[in-house]
């Protein structure tokens, strides 16, 4: 695969968040740029970190490099970061089934630790990792939280609300249950959620506010044209989370 870079705006933007970003070391910014840039072929290719072209450094080197700043969480911050301002007038939510290639298995864990702590399960489509999601009105991410593909989405729609606040809240029927239809009231914001067939008393929502909820499944294809969002071949988690960051931050760097 040829090489890839990023806009001269991106660097900028992204040179100014790492120089006020505490805990990490910039030091020459050419280099932290390349280093970048590596990361970038890495996520956008799916390719192995031996594969990485010489051009962006040592692999061996980019890849501690970039295991350090996902311990650390530089790039949560990141996205975090560049998602300060975001369009509030529908929060979406959804999810995707990420399927899991067999060399994501076998990551080392303590006793005391459960299978499911690397955000890895069974689904129906096999070995898989799940990504929910919540998007803002424009389509950009906001958070996201990792677990094993056979968990059901409802049980993260809380946690992917907390600390947010908008005029509806849109999901799919999925979504759709009687506490979590409270909790988005108690926000003061209109849940824009079908009801599920089987409900007594079926719930009126609005039919013309739900088209909007193509910008999740959007957001979602956006993170698919990254091969290392597509297919999972992390042992960890918290590598998994940095890539998905990494991408984030380039959807709202757009």
């Amino acid at each position: 695969m040829t090489a890839i870079s990023l806009s001269e705006s991106q660097k900028n933007k992204i040179m100014n968040f790492l120089r006020t970003c505490s805990g990490i070391y910039v030091g020459n910014e050419a280099k932290t740029l390349r280093f970048i840039e590596g990361i970038l072929w890495i996520v956008r290719s799916g390719g192995q970190w031996e594969l990485l072209p010489e051009g962006y450094g040592k692999w061996n080197s980019v890849y501690k490099r970039f295991a350090r700043w996902s311990d650390r969480g530089i790039f949560d911050q990141r996205r975090s970061h560049f998602a300060a301002d975001p369009d509030l007038e529908f929060l979406l939510l959804d999810s995707t089934i990420i399927r899991a290639h067999p060399c994501a298995a076998g990551a080392p864990r303590p006793e005391q630790e459960t299978k499911l702590d690397q955000a890895l399960g069974r689904s129906r489509g096999g070995f898989s990792t799940k990504i929910h999601l919540i998007v803002d009105a424009l389509g950009n991410p906001l958070n996201f939280i990792l677990t094993g593909g056979q968990v059901n989405d409802i049980t993260q729609a809380p946690a992917l609300l907390q600390g947010h606040h908008a005029d509806y809240v849109i999901a799919d029927k999925g979504y759709d249950s009687d506490a979590f239809i409270a909790l988005i009231e108690q926000m003061q914001a209109i849940p824009v959620i079908p009801a599920r067939k089987n409900r007594k008393e079926p719930r009126f929502y609005d039919l013309h506010i739900y088209k909007e909820r193509h910008l999740v499944e959007c957001c979602i294809n956006k993170l698919k044209w990254y091969r290392r969002i597509f297919s999972r071949y992390d042992k960890l988690a918290t590598r998994f989370m940095a890539f998905l960051s990494f991408v984030a931050a380039l959807i709202w760097l757009r």
